[in-house]
């Protein structure tokens, strides 16, 4: 992860998760959700305060969820104590088993990488899928050249053939450009389903 993204989420991460956890839930995720994910084990990778970890598990999805900022870990771990909160981060996630998970989310993320880490980070998301599971993943679209807010964090500019690449072993569910109705910000969202075989 970029490390000045990384460092302004650890010195902001009280401020962070009150603005995300006052904001509108996000229903359209949740539909996608509902629509494309089978209930089984769910790992959000990028968590943050933990707002969707929340979500699947009381929507019949047992969820883990991954952060690499501990400022925001410990705000999860505050906000839910029975859930759990786990350190990882793209492109490696280190202690995440491969073939594990029935579902990958993996929600405004990578666009916190820079570009020469956002297809591998991709190729590990689908790692750690099980043959058959479901990968959501999304980011928040920037234009032209990268950019970086005022804290510091990293917003990448990439097209989405990056992403595309990374998935040429995987059905396509879902591509579209959208607004998020929970931040009200651009974001590109992709489901796709890992194959069931190798090669297939």
């Amino acid at each position: 992860m970029d490390q000045p993204t990384l460092a302004a989420y650890d010195a902001a991460a009280h401020e962070f998760a009150a603005d995300w956890h006052a904001q509108p839930p996000p229903a359209d995720l949740h539909a996608i959700i509902r629509r494309f994910c089978k209930p089984g084990l769910t790992a959000d990778v990028g968590c943050g305060s933990g707002r969707e970890v929340a979500w699947l598990a009381a929507n019949g999805f047992s969820a883990i969820g991954y952060e690499p900022s501990q400022g925001l870990r410990d705000e999860a771990r505050a906000r839910y104590p029975g859930l759990p909160f786990r350190e990882a981060s793209l492109p490696e996630l280190v202690g995440v088993p491969d073939g594990a998970f029935d579902n990958v989310l993996c929600e405004t993320v990578i666009m916190h990488l820079t570009r020469d880490l956002i297809a591998p980070s991709v190729i590990r998301l689908l790692s750690i899928l099980k043959p058959g599971g479901t990968l959501y993943l999304s980011w928040r679209v920037t234009a032209d050249a990268d950019q970086r807010d005022a804290h510091g964090r990293l917003y990448a500019a990439f097209k989405a053939d990056l992403v595309g690449g990374a998935l040429r072993e995987t059905t396509p569910l879902l591509d579209e450009e959208a607004t998020s109705a929970s931040s009200a910000k651009t974001i590109h969202r992709i489901v796709v389903r890992k194959a069931e075989k190798l090669g297939i």
